[in-house]
């Protein structure tokens, strides 16, 4: 396709959403706008012959210079497009050996191992395949606020009646229109339909009384991180919502087991973490209490299935499985940044590496303040790796918000710019906590944050907190950014090998005399066990 002929070529398949909307023949484009077509959605099954009015097309022009290029399918395909052939055969040859380059590269196995992850994720070891599954003819969702409004988005997507419950009326009238301007935007980009548009958004109803969610078959639970508060809107719930429904609870890390002993349904309770924006992010962590039924888990993932997530079980563990392994990547970043290091060093490594967003950019859009308001309030003391983050704090620089963090940022962009302001804070808290700043490599900066996950992720599989290795690669590419091409931090990890994995840990470990890098358990043990005592599903011993 590749060849001076390709005008004259019949295109006979063409890609699906967002571009698949225009109907009709693609021999008009020129060769350099198809191929940036074509990268865009090469590994997809492709649909019926369409339209792409050349104009619609800068986009992916766009993205194909970015992100694409990281893996080798779409490297090849940009370089396919650069060549110029004579002859046509000449062009199908040049294709046939980039092809068999691409079927023998290591990101070919990673990516089928992810593909083959997601639907392994929705197959519980414990649960019988013929349990019964409850049919969600309706939702309701408390609280309407960012998370709220995206939870109730996904399943109106899905054409399910969901009704929203707010204290405040004022922030309810907020919320819904933000759920109507975000429809409004896709029928703009052209993604639904004015009518289709009213259809979807006619689903979706709001009130202040907990007696609206009456009959409900699932109500969700999507306010801010408080326990207390938590307790009290179960309370409410199990008194107003039908017998039978199930309860669910959006937390990011709380304990669900605290959480259903509140009701009197506890075997209807259940963690249901869908990640920010809830409409757009694939990842639903759904949280297994102690007494979550059968039933309860089954028709939660069937739920997880319609509404198009990417499902993962998670025990009722601190930090279930993202956040767990969140914490020691971050942790790590920080003492990298304590030891010498600066975060636009840091952040470029771990993108270079394949993440989406270094773990300062992460922290800047996240907020530097959540942790050291918490610290405040509690009156404790700041651990070691956040005393750099909780200083800029004290000085104001809460992140994206304050248009100042580890990062600059100009009035209204998330660009982040350097901060040559903060590096003489980075000199002083060093000094204080007895760092002599050094040159650190890339490498090193990659090897600890990525060994950080890989290890922690270990101690979840061993302990029985996640069922599977491939469902922790699952967690870590559709809610953190980690690279669908290196198939997730356990992938990887069998990919540099194990003993390899366990060689850098206990170099890191003699370096920074962290416990983070005290291999886990999981790769000495001839038969590791979970703590359900059932042999552990894993990649330990793969070579």
């Amino acid at each position: 396709l590749m060849s001076k002929k390709l005008d004259d070529v019949v295109i006979t398949s063409a890609l699906r959403t967002p571009i698949g909307r225009y109907k009709g023949s693609l021999k008009n484009l020129s060769a350099e706008k198809l191929g940036a077509l074509a990268i865009k959605e090469v590994v997809h099954k492709l649909l019926d012959v369409m339209e792409l009015p050349k104009g619609k097309l800068t986009w992916l022009t766009e993205y194909s210079d970015g992100c694409m290029k990281k893996t080798v399918t779409n490297k090849k395909l940009l370089s396919l497009m650069g060549m110029k052939f004579t002859d046509f055969d000449e062009g199908l040859k040049k294709e046939g050996e980039y092809f068999l380059e691409c079927l023998l590269h290591p990101q070919r196995e990673a990516m089928i191992h992810i593909f083959f992850g997601e639907r392994a994720a929705s197959k519980i070891s414990d649960v019988p395949k013929d349990t019964k599954v409850k049919d969600i003819k309706k939702a309701g969702i408390i609280g309407s606020g960012t998370m709220g409004g995206g939870i109730a988005m996904c399943f109106a997507n899905a054409g399910i009646p969901v009704h929203i419950i707010d204290q405040d009326e004022d922030n309810l009238k907020r919320g819904i229109s933000v759920i109507e301007k975000n429809y409004e935007f896709m029928v703009n980009r052209g993604r639904l339909t004015d009518e289709q548009k009213d259809s979807v958004f006619g689903l979706v109803s709001s009130s202040l009384d907990y007696k609206n969610l009456a009959d409900c078959d699932i109500v969700i639970e999507a306010v801010y991180e408080n326990l207390e508060l938590k307790h009290e809107i179960f309370k409410s719930l199990d008194e107003h919502v039908k017998a039978g429904a199930i309860l669910a609870s959006n937390t990011s890390g709380l304990d669900v087991d605290s959480i259903a002993a509140v009701t009197n349904r506890p075997e209807l309770v259940v963690g249901t973490h869908f990640f920010s924006p809830a409409n757009i992010m694939r990842l639903l962590e759904v949280v297994r209490g102690s007494q979550t039924s059968d039933e309860t888990l089954a028709s939660v993932m069937a739920i997880g299935k319609k509404l198009k997530k990417a499902a993962v079980v998670s025990l009722n563990a601190p930090g279930f499985i993202g956040n767990r392994m969140l914490f020691g990547y971050t942790a790590q970043a920080n003492m990298l940044l304590l030891e010498g290091a600066l975060p636009n060093q840091i952040d470029q490594a771990l993108e270079s590496f394949g993440l989406n967003m270094g773990p300062f950019r992460m922290m800047d859009l996240v907020g530097l303040d959540l942790g050291w308001r918490a610290r405040k309030l509690g009156g404790n003391q700041s651990p070691l790796h956040a005393k750099i983050g909780d200083e800029l704090c004290e000085q104001n620089r809460f992140g994206q918000k304050s248009n100042a963090g580890y990062y600059n940022y100009s009035e209204g962009s998330r660009a982040p710019n350097p901060a040559p302001e903060n590096e003489k804070t980075y000199e002083k808290i060093s000094s204080e906590n007895g760092f002599t700043r050094r040159d650190i490599s890339d490498e090193e900066i990659v090897d600890r944050c990525i060994l950080a996950l890989i290890n922690e992720g270990s101690d979840i599989l061993s302990e029985g907190v996640a069922q599977r290795a491939a469902d922790i690669d699952v967690v870590y590419i559709n809610g953190y950014g980690f690279p669908i091409w290196r198939g997730g931090p356990m992938h990887h990890a069998n990919a540099m090998g194990i003993d390899k994995v366990v060689e850098k840990l206990n170099k890191y470990r003699e370096i920074t005399g962290n416990d983070v890098y005290k291999p886990c358990l999981l790769y000495t043990s001839p038969s590791p066990r979970d703590q359900r005592g059932s042999r552990v599903r894993g990649w330990w011993g793969k070579k």
